[in-house]
């Protein structure tokens, strides 16, 4: 018992209650439980209800029971956000994150003051938080835990959002005349519009309860003993390099499915059809598919631009429409006669396993929000973008994308979208660009080189892994 307690690490791991955090969150699980970590990994209840609805699973269900059963040690808790089941966060969003900030933080003490009242073996040692929670530093101080945080955007993004003050200073974020020329004094980041920063350093006003919480988390994560991040050395030397002259960053992404038990375990917070045998009867390389994630609201007139767009296009497609796009529950948001009109090349869809849809050779461009997730998984598969960032991270995101890596074009200009520019820009990217696709296979080379044995990622991780141990026998 002595042995065990002494060699194997205990994390307790608490993602973001949302979709694009959750996903390489179960990931990391399964990459840290195959390394010998044992796992505790924390679900909301809501989280887990929608888990279990969404999976058709019953409700005391384990997601990772198939890992379990392949000799992974991750157990499995759920706790409340501090709102009723019932609550309805993405109409509330303000109530929501108040919560996040104010409650949240008691019901992951109490699970883990509970955890370690309960003396597991081996005993609790390390917490790896969401960067995107307030409270890591405390609790980690409290309970005497290594403090990881866990960043799932770009290491560009922390690297702009940890120059905040600079950017203060130079007029280019928190005032009302801000200043419009390019941004050159990032350490880490060579050059970057005003209108590719993440979209809480572009508004003029910074007090809603958003910002509130973004730099709350931001100035929490800074105090982390270690920060894992969700991507790759060599895709972004400058700014982890630049990250590491403030604390330990490492970079061990592309966080995907572990091979380790040869079976993805469904993240999914909604139901998903598979689409295969639609997309089997489509020539390789002809389907656009369209999705806008999990989070992000359009309005109808940007939804009916890009449907008009694609009728002009005449190109297939598979469109992913949630029912709550609009963030409101109208129903009619496609242009009349829309789906009659693409019947046969296009299918308009509620929901689907996006890595499964990617993977398969009829697609051949990907209309995207540009999330993280998405961009990391467009890549793998080889599919080139068509970029339309709309908060958050996405607009960084979308200048590494089309400026640095060159592996996709913007659907418009800035954000009002033209039917016949996004038509000509679907068609760029549909008309199988040999640019495009050389980049794309360079960049997914070095994803895949990365990964391997020898690669930076599985190095950078080993080397966490024994610092991790370091830290913990240090606070023994």
């Amino acid at each position: 018992m002595e042995l065990k307690e002494h060699l194997q690490p205990h994390a307790v791991l608490v993602p973001l209650p949302l979709q694009g955090h959750i996903t390489p969150f179960t990931h990391l699980a399964m990459k840290l439980a195959s390394k010998g970590f044992t796992i505790t990994f924390v679900n909301t209840e809501s989280t887990h209800q929608q888990i279990a609805k969404a999976q058709s699973l019953k409700d005391d269900d384990n997601p990772f029971s198939h890992g379990q059963k392949c000799g992974l040690d991750i157990q499995y808790a759920k706790i409340s956000d501090g709102f009723p089941l019932s609550f309805d966060w993405s109409a509330n969003a303000s109530q929501f994150v108040e919560g996040l900030i104010h409650v949240f933080q008691a019901h992951v003490d109490d699970f883990i003051g509970n955890l370690v009242l309960s003396k597991p073996n081996p005993p609790i040692s390390c917490i790896i938080a969401d960067s995107f929670h307030v409270w890591g530093s405390t609790i980690a101080e409290k309970y005497n835990l290594v403090n990881v945080s866990f960043w799932t955007e770009p290491a560009t993004v922390l690297t702009v959002y940890y120059h905040m003050n600079l950017l203060k200073s130079n007029g280019h974020f928190g005032c009302h005349d801000k200043c419009e020329d390019t941004i050159r004094y990032i350490t880490g980041v060579q050059a970057i519009e005003p209108t590719d920063l993440p979209s809480y350093l572009q508004d003029a006003n910074p007090s809603t309860v958003m910002h509130r919480f973004v730099f709350k988390c931001l100035e929490d994560a800074q105090k982390a003993d270690f920060v894992i991040g969700n991507t790759v050395q060599e895709l972004e030397s400058s700014p982890i390099s630049a990250l590491q002259e403030k604390q330990p960053f490492y970079a061990i992404g592309p966080l995907f499915p572990t091979s380790f038990t040869k079976r993805t375990i469904s993240t999914n917070l909604l139901p998903a059809s598979d689409y295969t045998n639609w997309l089997n009867s489509k020539q390789d390389g002809t389907v656009l598919y369209i999705s806008f994630g999990s989070l992000v609201n359009l309005s109808k007139q940007d939804i009916q631009e890009i449907a008009q767009g694609i009728l002009i296009s005449k190109v297939s497609f598979i469109w992913v429409l949630r029912h709550n796009i609009l963030g409101s529950e109208e129903r009619n948001i496609l242009p009349l006669g829309f789906e009659e009109e693409t019947a046969g090349r296009g299918l308009v869809v509620p929901w689907c396993s996006q890595l499964a849809v990617l993977s398969h050779p009829a697609v051949g461009g990907f209309l995207t929000h540009c999330g993280w997730n998405s961009i990391l998984e467009s890549i793998w598969c080889k599919v080139p973008m068509v970029c339309f960032p709309i908060l958050t991270d996405q607009f960084t995101n979308r200048k590494l994308v089309v400026d640095d890596w060159r592996i996709g074009v913007n659907l418009c200009t800035g954000r009002l979208i033209r039917r016949e520019v996004a038509a000509e820009n679907i068609g760029r990217i549909m008309n199988k660009s040999d640019e495009l696709r050389k980049n794309i296979e360079k960049i997914k080379m070095i994803l895949q080189k990365a990964l391997s044995d020898e690669g930076s990622s599985e190095k950078n991780l080993n080397q966490f892994i024994e610092d991790v141990k370091n830290k913990i026998l240090q606070k023994k």
